[in-house]
């Protein structure tokens, strides 16, 4: 348990925290002594002897959201926003659903939780929030439209947080994560991961660990003086 970070005793709530990133950062918050609370509309759950709670929750549903968020019987002082899908194809191809989809569960579900969690933050004058979006949300990329654009809006709601929530003692800060190896990437086409590799200057791509290390950092009092920035865990993709 790092005494840099100092984030135990803390609560959080992480969104889609039972597989891939997520559960890489839900793993390094309970490492640090946090409670954790994942929502996440997959199936799941928390080890026993760990200080985590599961609950089974579509974040594009306002009105759950804010059932589950009043659920919690203890202050959140800690978000991370990382819940995201992906449905690919290029814009002349998508579909209605798969520009929605998309955009709800990425951008709007982000903001259900905010809208959610917010206000006890606020009460508290003190809160970190975290939102996971993409260096695709930074450079656009082939065939994500929807992605892309959603990631952007991310970046946007940010900065906006940033300013709304300053002065009330809330930091609130993005990473944006390149190709990460978590086992859909490995699922992915070798001549993908291959690609990604090339663009990179670093001579392997992200781990999961990665991501976390960073949010951690900027979840904890160590980054108390950092608020609306967007940092790139990519291994140099997008210099």
């Amino acid at each position: 348990m790092s005494r840099f970070l100092n984030l135990e005793g803390r609560v959080a709530v992480v969104t889609g925290g039972a597989s891939g990133i997520g559960l890489a950062i839900t793993r390094a918050l309970i490492d640090q002594g946090v409670r954790v609370h994942v929502f996440d509309i997959s199936e799941g759950e928390c080890p026993s002897s760990a200080p985590c709670c599961f609950h089974p929750l579509d974040i594009t549903d306002a009105k759950a959201v804010a059932q589950a968020a009043t659920s919690i019987s203890e202050p959140v002082s800690l978000l991370v926003n990382n819940a995201g899908i992906t449905r690919d194809r290029s814009t002349i191809k998508m579909s209605d659903d798969e520009w929605a989809s998309v955009l709800s569960v990425n951008l709007t579900g982000a903001f259900n939780m905010v809208r959610a969690l917010a206000p006890g933050m606020v009460q508290a004058g003190y809160g970190r929030i975290v939102n996971i979006t993409s260096i695709n949300g930074i450079r656009g990329k082939f065939g994500q439209a929807n992605y892309s654009a959603s990631k952007a809006g991310l970046i946007g709601l940010t900065k906006t947080w940033a300013r709304e929530f300053g002065p009330k003692g809330i930091t609130v800060n993005a990473v944006a994560p390149g190709m990460v190896m978590t086992s859909m990437a490995l699922a992915l086409p070798a001549q993908i991961r291959e690609k990604a590799q090339a663009e990179s200057v670093l001579p392997a791509l992200a781990e999961p660990q990665d991501i976390a290390n960073a949010v951690l950092f900027l979840l904890s009092d160590a980054a108390r003086m950092i608020t609306g920035e967007v940092i790139r865990v990519d291994a140099g993709q997008c210099i």
